[in-house]
């Protein structure tokens, strides 16, 4: 499988990087923490590490830490406006439960 990003949320990210004006992508993975178990993490990327997986997806390279892998393979990253709010909303066909507020998760 692969991570993939949806056009709005490859837009984004290529936005951002051009207004940082340094970078080569993101790096996506999860760590331990919440009422459920795991949280997403998603940071932009200056180098990449030798034990990276890499994806592209709509012209923006994403990275994964080989442990993160197995929890969020198969995962699309999208950007949503929902109100007032916008932010990444990731689509894992991996998650088997979501804590009550959505910051953490189980698979």
């Amino acid at each position: 499988m692969a991570i993939t990003l949806t056009d709005r949320a490859a837009n984004h990210v290529n936005g951002y990087l051009a207004k940082r004006g340094k970078g080569v992508g993101v790096r996506f993975g999860v760590r331990t923490t919440g009422c459920s178990g795991m949280a997403y993490k998603l940071e932009f990327v200056d180098a990449a590490a030798s034990e990276d997986h890499v994806f592209e997806s709509h012209g923006v390279k994403v990275f994964v830490d080989p442990k993160s892998l197995a929890y969020i393979d198969g995962t699309e990253l999208d950007f949503v406006r929902e109100g007032l709010n916008e932010g990444f909303k990731f689509n894992n066909p991996n998650e088997k439960d979501k804590c009550g507020c959505g910051e953490s998760f189980n698979v």
